[in-house]
């Protein structure tokens, strides 16, 4: 004992080897962060910088192993090059979809990327901000490569500088670990209110992707909560600012199913089944079946916005937008590009497993999609896009959507209405399509638009270039009026379906509904709050919130409606209200409880969420962590703010284990 503690007392502790890794994840985790979302000077980059010391940790350990100091030095090149890596593909990424992308989106949608944009990711990867993001990520792989001999030699570590390694590891991580969990900012994003993008923008990368595989493996360990009770009926009214005296009066009862929530064929199922037996379902109203029986077509349109909607530009989208459900105040979060998007407004889900959200359904017993409503009331069906039929593995999850006919795509039929050119023509997809369906009515029809894609160049956008003398002499830089001579082909795609349909004389019949995937992330080059210079100059003011960036226009139609006044819906909505506000319109039997939006025309309060756990409803918004009253003027019930986030963190759990478990199969299943 005496040697060892001899031994023990004359040892020399410290390697200046040991800094080498956590230095250089710092150094990557600051590049990243600075070219991506910024924000840089902040309470979460001590945290970061905690956790990098831990990770630099093992870095340490794992190339310290052999006593040859060449192979350790090999070892230490490949883990910082592979980790470089990986640094620069969530980098490019980012600059192509401005969303990180985690475990799930990276293993079913990586591919998507490389196939389908594969010109454009080499362009962003050749590009001078490119290279240089290259060189700068190379940087520390280069010096240890280089210069480790002489400056910071890479030796066979001792047990005494293992042990000591080691030891650093578990204390920064728990200390850090502590230090989140005092701070009710931060714990939720940690904990609670997991999301990966606020992960990634506020630990870290590594740390984001270390939560993120940790629930991949072992599922989400949070329960439902019970959000208290503050006894406020303020924002549980209806809607629509059209309310007549007749709605208070009469008991149109409840959009609800006999369901036998008392169980479960499994722990999951059992937990989904007693949360939604705490929920009280909405009423219906005197705007329920008011579309019963009609036609639907049902449009989500790749990167529209409501600066596209302009009565002397796009006459036809201003007359469907005005003339119909007048939605003033809509969001479509952007949560995981266009397939997040479109599963958003199909399904009335948040995409909680990313990219794969979509995919996940493809075996799935999807109840309650429109498709499946008016397929089971004998309606026509078929979904279509003009793109690839295989892209996002489209040609496995449409034709499960419920839809009778199936799906079309390009490459499957798709391709004799529509020139083979990027990106495709939305006209040439109605045009030639719609005389497939147009006799066999009630249909019910389902596009996937593409030719609002980015860029929005002349060189690369056939739609940009072909519609290009329209808004040449328009006021804006031509990124600007590059994306909307895109939109203008669906302009020009609504102009002839409703003038064939007035032809047919079925306008009145037919219902439009044209919603969005994501806000037009393809203008800008960074995707920063507060850094978006082209998406700024067509909203018209900073971008630096998530709901100022989300902000959309929802498009309800139908000719029937034109002579009659607008209906407006002036409460805060967003896509998840989509399938529930259809269902309620359309008369369908559906249970309100297992739709985590809500039919906007209905009791139900209105509270929009995105996947970063900010809210907004009536009374406020809730952005960052802070909360901001509608107006001076509101008065806020006590406890209210930790009741919508109870409400919110619910909600985004809900969409989570229906997912996951098939839980309408449980319920509806054979």
């Amino acid at each position: 004992m005496k040697e060892f503690l001899l031994k023990l007392k004359n040892k020399t502790w410290f390697d200046w080897f040991m800094l080498v890794f956590p230095i250089s994840i710092f150094y990557y985790e600051s590049v990243f962060r600075i070219s991506t979302v910024g924000d840089y000077f902040k309470l979460s980059t001590l945290f970061m910088l905690l956790f990098c010391v831990a990770y630099g940790a093992i870095g340490y350990l794992l190339s310290t192993i052999f006593k040859s100091r060449k192979a350790n030095k090999i070892i230490a090149c490949v883990l910082l090059g592979l980790t470089a890596v990986f640094y620069l593909i969530e980098y490019f990424v980012f600059k192509f979809f401005k969303v990180f992308y985690d475990i799930n989106t990276i293993t079913g949608g990586a591919g998507d990327m490389m196939g389908g944009f594969l010109e454009e990711t080499f362009q962003l990867i050749f590009s001078v901000d490119g290279i240089f993001k290259i060189i700068l990520f190379a940087v520390p792989t280069v010096l240890v490569a280089v210069f480790s001999k002489r400056v910071v030699p890479v030796n066979r570590s001792d047990a005494f500088r293992r042990i000591t390694a080691a030891a650093a590891l578990v204390v920064f991580y728990s200390v850090n670990t502590l230090f989140i969990s005092l701070s009710s900012v931060y714990y939720p994003i940690y904990k609670t209110e997991y999301n990966f993008q606020s992960a990634v923008g506020n630990f870290g990368l590594v740390t984001g992707v270390r939560l993120d595989v940790k629930n991949f493996l072992f599922g989400d360990t949070n329960s439902f909560e019970t959000p208290e009770d503050n006894n406020d009926t303020s924002s549980q009214t209806t809607s629509s600012s059209i309310t007549s005296s007749e709605t208070e009066q009469v008991d149109y009862g409840f959009n609800q199913l006999d369901l036998d929530l008392s169980g479960g064929s499994t722990s999951k199922i059992k937990e989904l089944n007693q949360y939604v037996s705490t929920l009280t379902a909405s009423k219906k109203n005197e705007y329920t079946g008011l579309f019963k029986g009609k036609n639907l077509i049902m449009i989500t349109a790749e990167a529209f916005t409501a600066e596209v909607i302009d009565p002397e530009l796009t006459p036809t989208l201003y007359r469907l937008a005005t003339k119909g459900i007048n939605f003033t105040d809509y969001y479509q979060p952007a949560s995981a590009g266009t397939t997040g998007g479109e599963y958003q407004n199909i399904f009335g889900m948040m995409p909680t497993a990313g990219g794969m959200s979509f995919k996940n359904t493809a075996d799935n017993l999807n109840y309650f999609t429109m498709g499946s409503q008016l397929n089971r009331l004998g309606y026509y069906g078929m979904a279509y896009h003009n793109n690839s039929y295989t892209y996002y593995s489209r040609h496995k999850t449409h034709i499960n959507l419920g839809y009778s006919g199936g799906f079309m795509g390009y490459g499957n039929g798709m391709e004799q209405y529509v020139k083979k050119c990027w990106p495709q023509s939305d006209l040439e997809m109605i045009a030639g399509t719609l005389p497939t369906y147009i006799d066999k009515q009630p249909f019910n029809v389902y596009y996937m638009s593409v030719s609002g894609h980015s860029g929005y160049n002349r060189a690369g956008n056939a739609m940009t270039a072909k519609n290009w003398d329209t808004v040449k002499d328009l006021p804006y830089s031509d990124q600007i009026k590059g994306y909307l001579a895109a939109n203008l082909e669906l302009e020009n795609a609504l102009a002839h379906l409703v003038s064939e349909l007035e032809n047919k004389g079925i306008a009145d019949d037919t219902v439009i509904c044209i919603g969005t995937d994501h806000f037009p992330y393809g203008l800008d080059q960074g995707g920063a709050l507060g850094n978006m210079p082209y998406l700024s100059e067509l909203y018209g003011y900073n971008v630096t919130t998530y709901f100022e960036r989300d902000h959309s226009r929802l498009i309800i139609w139908s000719g029937c409606l034109e002579d009659k006044e607008p209906i407006v819906v002036d409460s805060p909505t967003f896509s998840l209200d989509i399938l529930p506000t259809l269902s309620n319109l359309f008369g369908t039997e559906f249970d309100s409880r297992l739709m985590p939006g809500r039919d906007v025309f209905s009791d139900a309060e209105a509270i929009v969420f995105n996947m970063n756990y900010n809210w907004k409803t009536d009374l406020g918004t809730f952005h960052g962590g802070k909360f901001t009253p509608a107006d001076e003027n509101v008065e806020i019930p006590d406890g209210y703010v930790d009741r919508i986030k109870t409400i919110v963190r619910n909600k985004i759990r809900y969409c989570s284990g229906a997912l996951d478990s098939d839980y309408f199969a449980e319920h509806f299943g054979e």
